[in-house]
């Protein structure tokens, strides 16, 4: 897009969803910052603390998350001083909550303004939300959204059909090691047990409680020794937290449902331990609840178990059908259906073919970050 060696043209990401702070979404965010490269320079309006997860740009300005509406006018100040300063020729919001102030900069300066939609971002319950923000993200020129079901969302709600694209998160694809797993299950006393893990931020959405309460204790009784291994933190900086301890409602279900034992947090983890927790569990459980007024817009965890060859059991809901292949990388049932949900993860504990893990990471394969860069890049030169 331009010669060697002159700087090219600028595109300024805004966004409340960026390391430090954690989620899919914060991962969606950083890794789309990355992608712009080497089409554009990158500029980044961020939460507090973002300049250290933001290498090698050159332009960034912080903004403090908390309260939310000292962020939002934080940050509007700041994307329009930086469309001012940089002249950008695309302006992108992380998520549909900076829409208003990418499409006011961009209209100061000139500039196309892009959103990425994740699909809470268009169900969000608050009225003020749904009249304020959603003709902003209706008036950008082009909307990326993380799966077909977002897509949907998104022309029900007014975004005209032609300026959405579907851009699936990506997912690395490590290299495996079976001493790692056998380490992890000796140093956490799993040995010989039939793993089952859940990753992510404890909400209300993952559906942790019903499943301990409705599915777990017919895992058990079928398969003695099963545990549920949880890795994630309490959900408190994410904008729908609900109050009180999700890690304590979870705890009150089991002891109530009788499987107790079979239930081990591990808190937040590093990247070495998460990967080796993939590597140890038998299947990855994703029991996601249907909540009005929010939705999992994709299910970048099922992509990131089945890069480690981890099969997936779930519920068919949102964007998950997305993030996993049917018959290939897992089994989704019908929303709510708890003995079906139990049967499909008692049929997958006893088959575990060869080809597993081969077709897992073919799938991850297809939908690396390195795909998603080219496609946002490509969608990016199209709408131009």
């Amino acid at each position: 897009m331009h010669s060697h060696g002159e700087p090219g043209p600028t595109a300024l990401l805004v966004t409340r969803n960026f390391p430090p702070l954690l989620g899919g979404m914060e991962k969606v965010n950083e890794h789309l910052l990355a992608a712009l490269r080497p089409d554009w320079e990158p500029a980044l309006c961020g939460p507090a603390g973002c300049r250290r997860h933001a290498s090698g740009t050159a332009t960034v300005a912080e903004a403090r998350v908390k309260p939310l509406p000292l962020f939002l006018l934080s940050s509007l100040l700041q994307s329009l001083r930086l469309a001012r300063k940089l002249r950008p020729s695309w302006i992108i919001a992380g998520s549909g909550l900076a829409a208003p102030a990418v499409r006011l900069a961009a209209w100061l300066c000139g500039a196309r303004a892009a959103v990425y939609l994740h699909g809470l971002d268009l169900v969000a319950p608050s009225r003020a939300y749904q009249w304020l923000w959603l003709p902003f993200i209706r008036r950008c020129d082009l909307a990326w959204v993380n799966s077909a079901n977002t897509a949907r969302l998104a022309r029900e709600r007014g975004v005209p059909a032609g300026r959405i694209h579907v851009l699936h998160p990506g997912t690395d694809l490590p290299a495996l090691d079976a001493g790692v797993a056998a380490d992890f299950r000796q140093r956490h006393e799993l040995a010989g047990r039939p793993l089952l893990l859940s990753v992510g931020r404890l909400t209300q959405r993952k559906g942790l409680v019903e499943f301990v309460e409705q599915a777990l204790p017919a895992i058990v009784a079928a398969s003695p020794g099963a545990t549920l291994v949880v890795i994630g933190d309490e959900a408190s900086d994410a904008l729908h937290a609900r109050p009180g301890s999700e890690r304590e409602r979870i705890l009150a279900a089991a002891r109530k449902a009788g499987v107790e034992a079979g239930v081990r947090f591990l808190g937040r983890c590093d990247d070495a331990t998460l990967g080796a927790a993939y590597q140890a569990s038998d299947l990855h459980v994703f029991p996601v609840l249907d909540l009005p007024g929010d939705v999992e817009g994709f299910g970048m965890v099922a992509l990131e178990s089945a890069a480690h060859g981890l099969r997936t059991v779930g519920f068919a809901v949102g964007g998950v059908s997305d993030a996993v292949r049917e018959g290939q990388t897992g089994v989704l049932v019908r929303s709510g259906d708890y003995p079906a949900l139990a049967a499909a993860v008692l049929r997958l504990l006893s088959d575990r073919g060869g080809s597993t893990l081969a077709a897992c990471r073919q799938f991850a394969g297809e939908n690396s970050w390195t795909a998603f860069g080219q496609r946002l890049r490509g969608n990016l030169r199209e709408a131009a």
